[in-house]
């Protein structure tokens, strides 16, 4: 099949080197608003170069790989969509809740099929744990806690971009959350604070947060998260039942070093980064793409199911700002009461 690829940034090109490994993907169209990143992929890949997306949906695509700056996803999934292309794209479906609930109205009922970018369904750990949790290996769940630590913050214009920690980082272990657990968040309370780059302080965000959500059984659920993990990348999840215990990311290159005296544990080069801690499941991902592309399985991650992540975000970011517990349900409230009055 033949795939583009709009966006030719770090995400974009590690996605193209993906899609060109892989069986199904006979040939690459790439466009990019940098005429030499489109250049650099068709020299390394063979790709064919488009000027333009609507350029790139003419040249006969099977599928639409958007790794393109995240104010574009809206209009660039649309297109996809009108022009009758299956969709993946990287995560947030848009910048605001508001722009991602009118990209949800705009595609229902279209028959296209979306895949958006959460790639930890794709991890064999997560995977497993989610497998465990069905089964029922653990029994009833009383606690969840997920992890995720970057080994430096990302650069200034990364950061006033992004939208925030949790809306860019934790919305990760949100999903993660949902998919393994199979559960609702129904409240969440959060804090943060900033213990090192001045920039993300300047940008009104917290470089290093906790929060804790209650699920819709009760479940307790605590995500950790910093942008200050000198050690490497670590992501993480615990899952705590009444008959079992198991985790995700335990591996011998967890970014932890243990002082009890004789352990060895870990003993391996600790995970650098997102990139080097999940390109098996990058790789998943996308086969997985090519799989909906053909027609052979339903979208493993759709709009809905990234808004639902999303909508915890927001609730931690209220949290965060005004210092109470917050249901998902208010801000789900407040964003339709924004809507009507501004409709």
């Amino acid at each position: 099949m033949r795939i583009g690829i709009l966006g030719r940034g770090r995400i974009g090109a590690f996605h193209a080197g993906t899609l060109h490994g892989l069986d199904a993907v006979e040939s690459l169209v790439v466009a990019d608003p940098s005429a030499g990143a489109a250049r650099a992929a068709a020299e390394r890949f063979g790709a064919e170069v488009a000027h333009s997306p609507q350029a790139l949906l003419a040249a006969g695509v099977d599928g639409l790989v958007v790794a393109a700056a995240t104010d574009a996803h809206p209009a660039l999934i649309r297109a996809g969509v009108e022009a009758g292309v299956p969709v993946f794209c990287e995560k947030p479906v848009a910048r605001t809740m508001a722009e991602g609930v009118e990209v949800l109205k705009a595609v229902a009922g279209s028959g296209v099929p979306i895949q958006i970018g959460l790639n930890r369904r794709f991890d064999t750990g997560f995977v497993a744990a989610r497998a465990a949790v069905r089964a029922g290996e653990l029994g009833r769940l009383h606690t969840v806690r997920c992890t995720t630590l970057d080994p430096a913050p990302p650069p200034a214009a990364y950061i006033a971009a992004s939208g925030g920690i949790f809306r860019d980082c934790s919305v990760h272990d949100f999903d993660a959350i949902r998919w393994v657990t199979g559960r609702e968040v129904t409240e969440v309370y959060a804090a943060g604070g900033n213990r090192g780059a001045g920039h993300i302080e300047e940008a009104g965000d917290a470089d290093t947060t906790g929060a804790v959500l209650t699920l819709d059984d009760g479940t307790l659920a605590v995500v950790s998260n910093s942008r200050h993990n000198a050690r490497g990348y670590d992501v993480r999840m615990e899952l705590h039942g009444f008959q079992d215990s198991i985790a995700v990311g335990l591996d011998d290159r967890l970014p932890l070093r243990s002082v009890e005296p004789g352990a060895a544990f870990p003993s391996g080069t600790p995970h650098d980064f997102f990139m080097d801690r999940f390109a098996a499941a990058y790789r998943a991902e996308l086969a997985a793409f090519t799989e909906v592309v053909a027609g052979t399985r339903p979208s493993p991650c759709t709009v809905e199911d990234a808004l639902e992540a999303a909508w915890i975000a927001e609730a931690c970011v209220l949290s965060l700002r005004e210092h109470r517990p917050v249901t998902v349900a208010e801000v789900r409230r407040d964003r339709a009461a924004v809507s009507r009055s501004t409709g």
